[in-house]
């Protein structure tokens, strides 16, 4: 038996049957475990999604979810207002399934763990100042709300924001499942306190010019400034002594180290499309063709 963690998956549902048929994926032998993102932006977000519904409710899969499938979550509750023209759910959404689909997707955790080996899975990270149990209670926090029969509510009146962006265990309300929803699904850098940083999005120059010249990389090539840096990177990260798989972050690449391991390698972009073998902590990848192209930088609006 052995679990495959695969990385975003946006809809790119041809390039995921190549996966499975590329590492020979034996279902009801072999686990897959999906970072989240299994929708949107690629041609056959609604493939991808009955895909892997299919293969959790049959015990073959496990997924997280990812600012995009949360995407999918709030279009369905009326926040049609953060649909943009690169979204491709609109056939998820129009499909005779859709109720279905939808209410499987709102029961998915924001974090799940191996049953064997000391790993967990998340989307973006978890931030430096939680340790793995606090993880877990934190996100069974924001599950609560995203599963009860009210969850429609929550997500139109009280999910999306940046605020509260720092985090304290004295926060309380809205602004604490809104901040532990963001850090779970839309972090890459932080400040040690765990203070998230939305508007750097990119990797750190230093690590991508190293990554074009195939030198090794260390912490001090990853870091962006003595107050930001990737959520991974603090030294003082609670979470350190477990091995933390997500996705998130195409412009990272690949990295093995630091106890993490980074598996969104920028199918949708042209790059390629990962599974991470855990027992054997191999990396199998297949060359994607590119369905979306990055969009010019401009300003975000301040939504998930």
């Amino acid at each position: 038996m052995a679990t495959y963690i695969i990385g975003d998956l946006q809809g790119c549902f041809d390039e995921l049957e190549r996966l499975l048929n590329h590492i020979d994926y034996r279902p009801g032998q072999d686990q897959l475990w999906f970072v989240g993102d299994v929708i949107n932006r690629g041609p056959k977000s609604l493939e991808c999604l009955r895909f892997v519904k299919h293969a959790c409710e049959n015990d073959h899969a496990q997924m997280v979810l990812g600012n995009h499938d949360f995407h999918l979550l709030a279009a369905y509750a009326g926040l049609e207002k953060y649909l943009s023209k690169s979204d491709t759910i609109m056939p998820i959404l129009e499909s005779d399934d859709v109720d279905e689909l939808v209410n499987w997707l709102r029961m998915q955790p924001l974090l799940v763990s191996h049953e064997v080996y000391d790993a967990v899975m998340v989307h973006a990270g978890i931030p430096p100042q939680w340790s793995i149990d606090q993880a877990k209670a934190y996100a069974k926090e924001a599950e609560y709300h995203l599963q009860n029969d009210d969850w429609q509510t929550f997500l139109r009146e009280h999910l999306f924001g940046n605020q509260a962006d720092r985090w304290c265990e004295s926060l309380q309300g809205w602004q604490r499942i809104r901040y532990i929803v963001n850090a779970f699904v839309r972090m890459r850098y932080c400040d040690a306190e765990g203070k998230l940083d939305f508007q750097q999005k990119s990797s750190p120059e230093k690590y991508l010019k190293k990554m074009r010249k195939h030198q090794a990389v260390t912490a001090a090539d990853l870091k962006i400034s003595d107050t930001m840096q990737p959520w991974f990177l603090w030294n003082t990260r609670k979470n350190r002594d477990t091995q933390i798989f997500f996705g998130h972050w195409s412009t990272l690449g690949a990295i093995d180290g630091y106890g993490i391991h980074a598996t969104d390698t920028g199918c949708l972009w042209g790059g390629q499309l990962t599974a991470y073998e855990l027992e054997s902590k191999k990396r199998h990848c297949i060359d994607c063709p590119q369905q979306r192209k990055p969009k010019v930088k401009k300003p975000k609006p301040k939504n998930m």
